[in-house]
């Protein structure tokens, strides 16, 4: 029994960390800027609209 509870514990415990890595979302979340900002992708940041 106490091999078992083991193993139990081993697998609830590293679960998440293999949902975490196998999952690609969190790279391609969804940006939002303010009105008249957009996404710079190289910046990693929202940047003001130039109008001209």
């Amino acid at each position: 029994m106490t091999l078992r509870t083991i193993l139990t514990a081993t697998v609830l415990t590293l679960l998440p960390a293999f949902a975490w890595a196998s999952c690609s979302y969190h790279e391609q979340q969804a940006r939002s800027c303010a009105d008249g900002f957009s996404w710079d992708a190289e910046a990693k940041a929202c940047v003001q609209q130039v109008n001209s």
